[in-house]
């Protein structure tokens, strides 16, 4: 009896494991996706959304930079900076972090400027 309650059972698991090597076999097709490696590297670009959080993520972490400050956007790999900082040192720290990262192109931080000390009477 117990035979035949684990017959069925047992030839799933064998049609499983057949078909998993017939796939394990067979050359990815034209238009077929496979997951890659993590050792391999990707041809598609980075995107604009992973090059925004990026250099967003590296300010934060960028002493003398308060990131709170600066806007980030990312358009086709141009990174545009906008915002103040306390000192010009601050502004070319978020630039070169900001160039520093992958898929960047072009940093455009003409928006990146000098808090004002003085204050108006």
């Amino acid at each position: 009896m117990k035979t035949n309650i684990m017959r069925p059972f047992l030839l799933s698991v064998v049609a499983g494991i057949a078909a998993q090597a017939a796939l394990a076999q067979e050359p990815p097709t034209a238009g077929s996706h496979t997951a890659a490696s993590p050792m391999e590297k990707s041809d598609h670009p980075v995107s604009d959304t992973w090059i925004t959080t990026k250099v967003k993520s590296e300010l934060a972490t960028t002493k003398e930079v308060k990131s709170r400050d600066i806007d980030v956007k990312t358009v086709k790999g141009v990174v545009t900076l906008s915002g103040t900082q306390d000192i010009g040192a601050a502004i070319q720290k978020a630039i070169a972090v900001a160039k520093s990262v992958k898929g960047v192109t072009e940093v455009d931080s003409s928006g990146l400027i000098v808090r004002s000390t003085s204050s108006n009477p």
